[in-house]
């Protein structure tokens, strides 16, 4: 279970967490192109696990309302990492409305292959509706991940972290 300071508002928790249970959808999926505009690409794989989670207070100097948090992960599964980020956070004073950004350096194997990359999270919470993109930052996979781009949901099921990330690995041009 992660670790948190009192003062980080419970909704923003589940922003940054997915504590909806619920996969959220971050992309539509588009209609296949005709035939003779397909374009040989990567393939998009899925990776799913469990994680767990520490988020310390920091000092921030932004001012009232904003948290800053740092990040340390351990990631189970098909990826197999540690991470550690930073996070900063606002709540407001409307209940329910909240929002963070944060920023992870994911260090291991996804499917046997090892590298590094990072995750950017953009998280709100609009009067208790949650929005959250967690995506790999472009062009930040190294070793056998360079080329890596995707997206990963967060949920949380009776107290468990787990992970869906769903990705491709581009060949260099």
């Amino acid at each position: 279970m992660p670790r948190v300071s009192p003062s980080l508002p419970l909704s923003l928790l589940a922003i940054a967490f997915g504590a909806s249970g619920a996969l959220p959808a971050f992309s539509q999926p588009q209609p296949p192109a005709p035939a003779a505009a397909r374009k040989e690409g990567p393939v998009t794989r899925r990776a799913t696990g469990t994680f767990e989670v520490v988020l310390a207070p920091q000092a921030t100097e932004a001012g009232a309302g904003v948290a800053r948090m740092s990040i340390a992960k351990q990631l189970h599964g098909e990826l197999e990492a540690t991470s550690k980020g930073e996070m900063l956070a606002s709540s407001t004073s409307v209940k329910g409305s909240a929002g963070y950004v944060a920023i992870e350096h994911v260090t291991g194997t996804l499917h046997g292959q090892e590298g590094t990359f990072v995750l950017q999270h953009t998280g709100t919470m609009t009067r208790g509706a949650p929005s959250l993109a967690v995506t790999v930052v472009p062009d930040s996979g190294t070793g056998r991940l360079t080329g890596l781009s995707g997206t990963m949901a967060i949920r949380i099921e009776d107290g468990k972290h787990f992970y869906d990330f769903e990705y491709s690995i581009a060949t260099a041009p």
